[in-house]
């Protein structure tokens, strides 16, 4: 059987990268994509590599890479943009195979077995794929080669990403290389799991690829095991079209421009966040049965919050069903201390077309008001219709209907 050969390919510093395509004046400037400072957003979302070289990251706060960077260029983030190049990327790795699976907006995974015969060896094939990329984009991709998708994964992470040519292929001829590596450099490890791992005398990837494995089940569960097979590079999933075609939840959640205090105030911005969570359920195709709540405290020095849900007795893919179940769970769990962020899903999802009804409930009343809502949403847009509480100072509808994943398109 022939051994399959993935790819991951990744590209470097997207968001950046994308911007500087958009604008060329900031081509040699150290560059940092961030959200709004005013609105609390102020997080560096990507680094270029000018201005990573200054010591900036990802994910700290503009004023903290201001800091160390004081002439860096700040962009503020267009994400129906990124999406846009996200997507034409992937029509350009569907050229070289039809087995392209996303792994997040600037991550996918290619299986190009049986591409060698039209394209040449794995190496061409990426050489191929980057400079497709990068001619037809203007992004500089970075290629992990494995015979599975967690090789591939971490061959791009800790070797294609600091090698010259941006490829690197890791299998079991090699894998040494991973296994001198710190454990906090392995897929899937994160800071907490570090410290548990280092309790345990476990310090580098391949301690723990060669970790005996019942005492990992023991300790960690079914987890133990999928570490102990990522440390000795196995894995079984196959790249697959169909990964994201079921999704387990639709949520929504936002970071608050200000600290909410009150019941009242907080009641709007719920009710607003659960009738986005029905009607993107609605657009899918869904509806579910598990309503979720979560809250994060204001105080970051003594930080507070929860994360609740209960099941409805039926599905539904209708706001006030889900608005009345979170702010149920809110009331139970609130500490009654200022918020910042909230955020509410719905889960145990089943096809709207084939479902159960209460027969209790006035169903038929509620799919009318549905359907008049997203007929009007999808003709005249998001913010033709919304609760007259979404004019008060508190409500964010108008200003949640021009962003994507909290960010302005």
């Amino acid at each position: 059987m022939m051994e399959k050969i993935i790819f991951l390919v990744d590209m470097q510093s997207f968001y950046a990268s994308v911007e500087k395509v958009r604008d060329s004046s900031l081509q040699n400037k150290p560059v940092v994509v961030a959200g709004d400072p005013e609105r609390r957003s102020g997080i560096v979302l990507a680094a270029c590599p000018l201005a990573k070289k200054f010591g900036i990251t990802t994910a700290e706060t503009l004023g903290s890479a201001k800091l160390k960077c004081p002439e860096v260029a700040v962009v503020r983030p267009h994400m129906q943009l990124y999406i846009d190049v996200s997507i034409q990327i992937s029509l350009i790795m569907e050229q070289f195979t039809d087995l392209v699976e996303p792994f997040s907006i600037d991550e996918q995974f290619m299986d190009v077995t049986g591409s060698q015969a039209l394209f040449g060896d794995q190496f061409e094939i990426a050489k191929r794929v980057q400079a497709k990329i990068l001619n037809d984009t203007g992004i500089y991709a970075r290629v992990g080669i494995g015979p599975n998708k967690i090789l591939a994964k971490m061959a791009c992470d800790n070797f294609a990403k600091k090698n010259k040519d941006g490829i690197f292929r890791l299998d079991k001829n090699n894998i040494d290389q991973l296994w001198k590596l710190p454990i906090g450099n392995m897929f899937g490890v994160g800071n907490k799991m570090t410290k548990h791992l280092n309790n345990m005398g476990i310090f580098k990837i391949g301690g723990l690829a060669n970790f005996p494995l019942e005492i990992l089940k023991k300790r960690f569960g079914v987890n133990g095991e999928v570490l102990w097979q990522t440390a000795n590079g196995i894995d079984y999933s196959p790249v697959s079209i169909k990964t994201h075609n079921q999704q387990k939840a639709v949520g929504h959640h936002m970071t608050l421009p200000r600290d909410y205090k009150n019941l009242k105030e907080i009641k709007v911005v719920l009710l607003e966040l659960c009738t986005e969570v029905a009607r993107r359920c609605r657009s899918k195709g869904y509806m579910g049965a598990t309503v979720s709540c979560g809250v994060r405290g204001a105080n970051f020095d003594y930080p507070t919050g929860f994360h609740r849900q209960t099941t409805l007795p039926v599905a539904t893919n209708y706001d006030m069903d889900i608005f009345n179940a979170a702010f149920k769970l809110f009331r139970q769990s609130w500490d009654h201390e200022p918020i910042r962020s909230i955020g509410v899903s719905l889960s145990k999802l089943e096809p709207s077309t084939n479902h159960q009804i209460d027969l209790f409930d006035n169903y038929l009343k509620k799919e009318s008001l549905n359907a008049a809502f997203d007929t009007i949403w999808n003709k005249y847009g998001r913010t033709a219709l919304y609760r007259a509480s979404s004019l008060t100072n508190a409500g964010q509808a108008s200003e949640r209907a021009v962003k994507i994943g909290g960010h302005y398109k």
